[in-house]
């Protein structure tokens, strides 16, 4: 799955050449280059399958713009602790500003984690804070790894699930939001992308074998506000639609359908 990151590196490589970017990437282009994606890829053939890549990707700069939002608002109210989780290509320890003392641990599989570090030796990247990166599957007992790397979980922590929770079952997604809220003092941040309802029926009904649609498997329920309530988070959310508005990046369709606010999630521990 790690090479769906890659992809996602792509994606913010062309963002980071827009003159009106929402967040430059210098280090994403060096990730795509180095799997295989850059300069680029073919476009499918298929109209249909086109707009969905579009769509995709589109959604991919607006989550990128709104966590990198949320993390520096969490900076701002005290936070010094960051975990990523399925950190991928994620490139934040190296092209945001931290304040002083933040920790920032990167929780993924051997896999992506040594392909990263690979590009970024090759690049010479200097991480802008104490960057940890943790070896470990996230369906075993990464609390565990987490805990061994410097977790403090008596400190506040902003918690990062960007493109996963789609990719779980929901008894999966339960529990990791039950070993998050465990581990997260009062005070601590989150951000959370949902897959919307009726994601998986439009992309990933057709997907190509082994896509990353074809490996959605999750939608966010009925009322996360009030799911994430049940598990002690006090949370908003946001459409892609809303928050890209808000960025000045409109979308040029209108919905298809009634869109009910969740897909983006920000949410603080109480």
């Amino acid at each position: 799955m790690w090479a769906t990151a890659v992809g996602v590196a792509r994606v913010r490589a062309l963002e980071s050449e827009r003159r009106d970017a929402l967040f430059r990437d210098p280090l994403a282009q060096a990730f795509a280059a180095a799997g295989g994606l850059w300069p680029s890829s073919s476009p499918p053939d298929d109209e249909a399958a086109r707009r969905r890549r579009l769509a995709v990707a589109f959604s991919i700069v607006i989550r990128t713009k709104f966590l990198d939002d949320l993390l520096r608002q969490a900076s701002e109210s005290g936070v010094r602790q960051v975990v990523l989780l399925g950190a991928g290509m994620d490139s934040r320890a190296f092209r945001m500003d931290w304040p002083e003392g933040t920790r920032l641990f990167e929780v993924d599989t051997s896999a992506p984690l040594d392909f990263k570090a690979s590009v970024l030796r090759q690049e010479r990247a200097v991480a802008r804070c104490e960057r940890i990166t943790v070896p470990v599957d996230l369906r075993e007992d990464w609390p565990g790894a987490l805990a061994a790397a410097g977790h403090d979980p008596a400190a506040p922590t902003v918690w990062i699930a960007e493109g996963l929770l789609i990719y779980l079952p929901e008894d999966a997604v339960e529990l990791l939001l039950d070993r998050i809220s465990a581990l997260s003092a009062v005070g601590s941040w989150m951000g959370l992308t949902l897959g919307s309802r009726g994601v998986i029926e439009r992309f990933a009904a057709d997907a190509a074998p082994g896509s990353a649609a074809s490996m959605w498997v999750s939608e966010m329920p009925d009322d996360p506000v009030g799911w994430l309530a049940g598990h002690g988070w006090d949370a908003a959310g946001h459409t892609l639609r809303e928050r890209a508005a808000a960025y000045g990046r409109p979308f040029s369709t209108p919905p298809q359908r009634e869109e009910r606010p969740g897909g983006l999630i920000s949410a603080v521990r109480r």
